[in-house]
């Protein structure tokens, strides 16, 4: 095994146990958010009329919930673990490690793909026994799961290369990650908005991210998924070829 392949498995395996050591809080804890979000968006709105015919309102939010989790993991697994490594001053040794820049971006976001598929795969076996999902297109809902999640690391780990300290990832998290993701159709449906807002949804990358994961389970939604999955194919292009520029520069990492 060349030294290149050897320090991207070994740097995977160290990001897997860092979330893994603390599952309550990188796993359990995001499951039972959105189970409290379920909870009382359900009962205080179950006698809404949902986006689509023949699917309650349960059902309609149940994906979008769940791909809102993953949006805001995924981001915060990379950029919490390379703020973490700034902060603590261990950065040195990953750069002195020979590895090259794919294959650090690629462990970073591979192991916030594991962590997002388990706090997804958590959510849908809780609730299948109250909600059941039917799957109507799983390849689509696979690209977009893996699009999405693999996006938001990036993200994630953009933000954590330009952050000095904990304060700037949660104003990222407060000012970008919280927002467009609640105003991502989440809750409701992009058709249910006033014709400015409805427009302005449709420059929001995570409402293709939330619309596309919506169409593999019931077989349709506010868009055609060409459209979401070219969304979250672009999103993931952009992010990865910025972070990827990031590694090989040694923009704010380098000192």
């Amino acid at each position: 095994m060349s030294p290149d392949r050897i320090a991207f498995v070994t740097l995977l395996k160290k990001e897997i146990k860092r979330f893994w050591s603390v599952l309550g809080q990188t796993v359990t804890a995001p499951v039972i958010t959105a189970m409290l979000y379920l909870l009382v968006f359900a009962q205080a709105l179950k006698d809404r009329a949902s986006a689509y015919e023949g699917i309650s309102y349960t059902e309609f939010l149940l994906p979008g919930l769940v791909m809102m989790t993953v949006i805001q993991n995924a981001f915060a697994n990379t950029s919490s673990s390379l703020t973490q490594s700034k902060v603590m001053g261990n950065l040195v040794f990953l750069q002195m490690a020979p590895i090259g820049p794919l294959e650090w971006f690629g462990a970073y976001v591979l192991a916030a793909l594991v962590r997002v598929c388990l706090v997804a795969v958590a959510m849908l076996a809780v609730t299948t026994l109250f909600v059941p999902l039917p799957m109507e297109a799983p390849l689509a809902l696979l690209a977009v799961f893996l699009l999405s999640g693999a996006g938001l690391a990036a993200v994630g780990m953009i933000a954590g290369i330009v952050a000095e300290k904990f304060d700037h990832i949660a104003a990222f998290t407060n000012f970008f990650i919280m927002p467009l993701s609640f105003l991502s159709g989440v809750f409701y449906s992009v058709h249910a908005l006033p014709p400015l807002w409805y427009h302005a949804s449709h420059f929001n990358p995570f409402f293709y991210m939330i619309d596309g994961f919506r169409y593999g389970f019931f077989g349709h939604a506010d868009v055609p998924i060409w459209q979401s999955l070219a969304w979250c194919g672009g999103f993931f292009v952009v992010a990865s070829a910025v972070c990827l520029w990031m590694l090989v520069t040694g923009y704010k990492i380098k000192r």
